[in-house]
């Protein structure tokens, strides 16, 4: 299995030992034969792993204009990813709209859907930080989904759009029952091998719901002709700056404490957001 063949540098089998990441940002050094000078020193971005030096190709390089901050830039995947949830889900004015999952990822998203003239946005999350940020972010209500049972109707009940975004399968039943009358999921989690049992009787079945996946190697075939993975790309980077998500980095790593950033983000997910490699 392959982490994402439509990236050059992820074009390999998972296995452990394993280098990975896809969000390097940095200066060029050195240029080949045949390189403008141009590009020396430009300061730019890659969808590549995690190492304090690399080769890449002109062409897979992402120039980072001089208003757009290091630690923003680092944000162009999530940001990316979100607009392709946008894409995909379509919401539209005056909709009810709720995404379970606060973690960077569904904060953008939450960002994004804040921008629509919308009745409702609601959001939810098991830690009390992100659900903080949430609200900051433009969710006009977001809580804790262990509680779900104790919050009021207009929380939990008849939302046209539901991301699901948690990374967590159980909470697919929660999203379907969210939905209201012919209204739609989007999911954007990634389950990798977890299986989780779904309730697909009357709220599903009866309700007309329509569930769509929704990930960001591609583009979905009712807007190729329209849009390219580039343009997707230059949308993203334009909305960075009026999201500003340099504030959700909570920690700070060399590369040597790789060990620690793992089990900072195993131990005390309620701690950490995003967190981010620095290199001398």
């Amino acid at each position: 299995m392959q982490a994402d063949d439509t990236l050059a540098a992820l074009r390999r089998p998972l296995g452990y030992p394993m280098q990975y990441g896809y969000a390097c940002l940095g200066r060029i050094t050195r240029r080949g034969n045949g390189i403008p000078r141009e590009w020396q020193d430009r300061r730019v971005f890659a969808f590549n792993p995690h190492e304090s030096h690399f080769l890449a190709r002109t062409e897979d390089l992402f120039t980072v204009p001089d208003s757009m901050t290091d630690e923003e830039a680092l944000f162009l995947p999530s940001m990316e990813t979100a607009v392709n949830f946008i894409l995909d889900g379509q919401p539209m004015i005056g909709e009810s709209v709720a995404v379970l999952g606060q973690g960077v990822v569904g904060l953008m998203t939450t960002a994004l859907l804040s921008l629509f003239p919308l009745e409702r946005l609601v959001t939810s999350d098991l830690y009390p930080l992100r659900r903080s940020h949430s609200i900051e972010t433009g969710a006009q209500h977001c809580f804790d989904p262990l509680a779900a049972k104790d919050q009021p109707d207009r929380l939990t009940r008849d939302f046209d759009l539901v991301f699901e975004l948690s990374g967590d399968p159980t909470a697919l039943d929660q999203a379907i029952a969210m939905t209201g009358f012919g209204g739609r999921v989007i999911i954007g989690s990634w389950y990798g091998a977890r299986r989780a049992s779904l309730d697909l009787g009357g709220t599903f079945h009866r309700g007309r719901i329509r569930i769509a996946g929704s990930q960001v190697s591609t583009i979905a075939s009712g807007l190729q002709e329209r849009w390219s993975r580039r343009r997707r790309f230059a949308v993203a980077a334009n909305l960075l700056t009026r999201v500003q998500p340099a504030r959700f980095v909570t920690h700070r790593f060399t590369l040597e404490q790789a060990g620690e950033a793992f089990a900072a983000l195993d131990e005390r997910p309620q701690d950490c957001l995003q967190v981010i490699f620095l290199y001398d």
